[in-house]
């Protein structure tokens, strides 16, 4: 026989020795015993990745296993076949305003964020914060809460503990005071620090005492979230806004992030290329800048932050209010609000949205005016002395700026959500609906990404934003042409649809649409 002869009877021999082998090695494996397996479902990693179809296992709060089908033996307890259904990472929200909602018995479960997909969720934002952290933390892990829930530390909550409402300067001594405030707080599990910079008391702060409490936070490896000086035209303008949150980054050595990024008001329009410019130039440097956004045209804040000339809050919201009748003040406050309701797009685009009053719900400035029958200024003060705490929703951004800025790889998805505002219920199932789906401004997985993985990194969330073996089970299923969000100005309470399944540490908290009932969220500590 031909040696070529005997090469080609040998070759069947081998193939069926190493498909034995496999075979063999494949049976030695041990099985993976979990106690949830979800087949069938295309998976988004979190890492912006496109979706592939795989196995995911869940056992006890982590998730054990992740994989092709029969790449192992699976010994599952129970088995969900998700065929046509999407598994993402929960998504994370890391500017909201739901800490009173989280020590509420009724909305605790916080289901209009899980019903979004939303399974973490920041609190403490815009400088204002519960204080102090630890209690609040201990309080929602002794309760129960729907949705994990981690804290910043509000600037604007330690200067007021240290120094009140007064608009002056800190002494050095005073400064050692919130310093030392900001490590406690730190220790106590924060995030890390945030800022209202554009709200009184923060606004009567100094960049250098924003540095001086940043360094505390930086060697404590966190991160500080500002609202910003400014987002339009209303003191130091929004470019030099964005500057003073670069520059204090650059020399505190904190990464920064700016909160609900956006071109305020017909001032700035279209200069969200020029903002995009200084936060990439400020990244190739070396300095962290990332920023989140909600995806909605009008903003929400309180009709005194809006309006009133920021001075006139020295000492608080009683010396507010008595400058309103001082004579010697008038002019200066008048000429103030009408200014500031040019800037927000005139009194037609400003509608009350949480008020003492119900019945203002939904009027503008101007039917308020008119049914008052004042002038604009004077209106504005009546009603503040009535409710210093009234909200206003203005509608005053651009869709190009919005849209430009959800096209960074720096952008992040964050509702602001609080009362009276759509976003709340809607921000991300909003974001999927309309801006991938709809409009296709963004893919889903660029979407999928910005909504956990990047959040998680960002804000240096251990084990969560990702479909990875070992992290915490916070997962979400669902048909992205079936994600909708409800809410709408006139109707801001409504929840969103669309997701099926929503776990978070390992345990159902929507099953098939519909809330479990479960509380099996935890109240989430930096690690330091």
């Amino acid at each position: 026989m031909k040696a070529t002869e005997m090469k080609q009877e040998q070759v069947p021999f081998r193939v069926y020795w190493i498909g034995l082998c496999l075979l063999w090695c494949f049976s030695c494996q041990p099985k993976v015993k979990v106690d949830l397996l979800i087949t069938g479902a295309k998976v988004f990693d979190g890492t912006g990745s496109p979706a592939k179809v795989l196995e995911v296992g869940l056992t006890d709060d982590r998730i054990s296993y992740v994989g092709e089908s029969g790449e192992r033996k699976v010994e599952p307890k129970e088995v969900i076949n998700a065929e046509g259904l999407y598994l993402a990472p929960g998504f994370i929200d890391p500017h909201t305003h739901v800490d009173r909602e989280l020590s509420d018995p009724e909305q605790k479960g916080n289901i209009r964020y899980l019903k979004q997909g939303v399974t973490t969720v920041f609190a403490g934002n815009d400088g204002s914060s519960p204080m102090p952290i630890k209690r609040k933390l201990d309080e929602w892990e002794r309760e129960g809460i729907g949705t994990n829930a981690a804290l910043l530390v509000g600037h604007g909550s330690v200067r007021r503990v240290v120094m009140g409402m007064k608009a002056e300067e800190a002494s050095p001594e005073k400064l050692e005071e919130m310093k030392k405030v900001v490590e406690q707080s730190m220790k106590d599990g924060a995030f890390g620090i945030s800022t209202g910079l554009f709200y009184a008391p923060g606004s009567f702060a100094n960049m250098h005492e924003v540095i001086e409490l940043s360094k505390v936070v930086s060697s404590y490896d966190g991160i500080y979230d500002t609202h910003m000086r400014d987002e339009g035209s209303y003191n130091i303008g929004l470019m030099n806004a964005v500057k003073e949150t670069i520059d204090i980054g650059r020399a505190s050595g904190v990464d920064v992030h700016i909160s609900h990024i956006k071109c305020l008001g017909t001032d700035v329009w279209d200069k969200s290329p020029e903002v995009i410019q200084l936060v990439e130039d400020a990244r190739r440097e070396g300095i962290k800048v990332t920023a989140n956004q909600y995806p909605y045209l009008a903003s929400r804040t309180t009709l005194k932050a809006a309006l009133i000339p920021r001075w006139a809050e020295d000492g608080g919201y009683e010396n507010m209010v008595a400058r309103f009748d001082m004579p010697s003040l008038r002019d200066s406050i008048v000429s103030g609000i009408v200014e500031n309701i040019r800037k927000r797009g005139g009194a037609e685009s400003l509608i009350f949205s949480a008020a003492k009053d119900s019945s203002m719900v939904g009027l503008s400035l101007g039917d308020m005016a008119r049914q008052l029958a004042l002038s604009l200024p004077e209106t504005v003060k009546e009603v503040l002395k009535k409710d210093g705490g009234i909200q206003v929703i203005s509608f005053n951004m651009k869709e190009s700026d919005l849209n430009l800025f959800m096209q960074q790889k720096w952008v992040m998805t964050g509702s602001d959500g609080g009362a009276g505002h759509p976003r709340q219920f809607g921000t991300f199932s909003r974001k999927m609906h309309k801006y991938v789906m709809e409009e296709k401004v963004i893919d889903l997985p660029f979407m999928i990404h910005s909504s956990s993985g990047l959040t998680a990194t960002t804000f240096k969330i251990k084990d969560r934003g990702y479909i990875k073996e070992g992290f915490y089970a916070d997962l979400i299923l669902f048909n992205p042409s079936k994600v909708k969000d409800l809410a709408s100005f006139e109707a801001p309470y409504e929840e969103a649809s669309g997701m099926e399944y929503v776990w978070v540490n390992g345990e159902m908290a929507i099953e098939k649409g519909k809330y479990t009932g479960k509380l099996a969220g935890r109240s989430l500590r930096h690690e330091l």
